[in-house]
């Protein structure tokens, strides 16, 4: 998503400093970070990993006032929302654990160190294939579970984010209610896992992806025809003419958001070079490749900068695109005319139900969720 070839090679050019990038998936970068803090100096992930590398004692704060353009950050990592109007959504928002407090612990009170650099967001929700799925079942989560698509049920293998999206179906879909969809009691996950292992016995679900190739390969063949996914796997979709619209459901989306920790054995040279580029992220250049993804960045205004006047208008406006769109591979990636599925920036945005997170109950979390697998 980050971790990109393109954004290596500008930072270092325009740096004059060597970037070695290590490229894993969620859960083993989690690892990495809490148990080998030699391994890495800044670590660059999601906000429901913060809890994690912090409590693993590896990170150090950032201090605000080295960052050049703090100021000019939207408010929605410092505060919660975009406008006043917008849901904060369940769960790990990144403005609940931003701030490092006088204590060491990670709170919304704000001060001069932050546990993490917000960098870029999104709203996840499903995929779904139009020509396979009845339009009156697409607007909520409640699809997950409905019996007329039993057996062609796609879902994200971890356990985090998996659940997230289980969880909100099976309250829209009322075979369970929760305080907090975001952090669960342990009666809650023991509640959602027997309904989950009971379904997945029927067989409601047909696989579990845990790549990005996985879940566009599984819609592309019609092997499932309603699934959890990223962004980006349903634009390469799109342009490779499978119908597939990525829903809006209307009890609100999956939010996350990124950014780089520092880790505390940083100092000296290596220290100023991990500020030198966080504050190149900041100018937006990086921002516009991600854009091209799909993905939002947290000084829009700094990205426009960057990217094309037809760009802007479809990714951040949510206006039918004016031309071929390349990605930031240069392999079109949004057709002329074609239009973002969800709407502009502050319409996808405004109606986010959870945050991905990471529980109290994190480790109970982990443990049920092999069980419902293996089940």
């Amino acid at each position: 998503m980050t971790l990109l070839e393109p954004i290596r090679e500008q930072a270092e050019k325009d740096l004059g400093i060597k970037l070695e990038y290590d490229v894993n998936d969620g859960p083993a970068a989690q690892q990495k970070a809490a148990t080998q803090p030699q391994s890495w100096d800044l670590y660059d992930q999601w906000f429901n990993s913060v809890k994690i590398v912090w409590a693993s004692g590896n990170a150090a704060p950032i201090d605000i006032n080295r960052i050049q353009e703090w100021d000019k950050i939207s408010p929605m990592p410092k505060e919660g929302k975009l406008t006043p109007e917008a849901n904060e959504g369940d769960g790990d928002a990144p403005f609940r654990i931003l701030y490092v407090q006088p204590d060491n612990t990670l709170g919304s009170n704000p001060t001069e160190q932050i546990s993490m650099l917000p960098l870029t967001f999104n709203v996840d929700s499903f995929g779904y294939r139009s020509d396979l799925v009845d339009e009156e079942d697409v607007d909520s989560w409640a699809i997950l579970f409905n019996p007329k698509y039993k057996g062609k049920i796609g879902l994200y293998s971890d356990p985090s984010t998996g659940l997230m999206d289980l969880a909100l179906g099976a309250q829209a879909a009322g075979l369970a209610t929760f305080q907090n969809i975001g952090n669960m009691t342990r009666e809650e996950i023991d509640t959602i896992m027997e309904i989950l292992i009971e379904q997945k016995r029927a067989g409601q679900f047909r696989a579990f992806w845990n790549s990005f190739d996985e879940s566009v390969n599984l819609m592309a063949s019609g092997e499932v025809v309603v699934e959890s996914m990223w962004s980006p796997a349903v634009t390469a979709l799109q342009v490779r003419d499978v119908p597939v619209v990525y829903a809006s459901p209307k009890e609100g989306y999956r939010g996350w958001y990124g950014g780089m920790m520092l880790n505390k054995n940083a100092s000296g040279k290596v220290l100023d070079a991990c500020y030198e580029y966080l504050n190149w992220w900041l100018n937006g250049w990086a921002g516009a490749v991600v854009a091209r993804q799909g993905y939002y960045f947290c000084i829009p205004e700094n990205v426009k900068a960057h990217l094309s006047q037809a760009d802007w208008d479809y990714w951040y406006d949510g206006k039918p695109a004016a031309e071929d769109l390349l990605d930031p591979f240069g392999s079109v990636v949004a057709k002329a005319g074609s239009v973002r599925d969800g709407g502009d920036l502050v319409t996808r945005v405004s109606n986010i139900a959870v945050w991905n997170s990471v529980m109290d109950e994190h480790q109970y979390l982990v443990t049920k969720w092999n069980e419902f697998l293996a089940s």
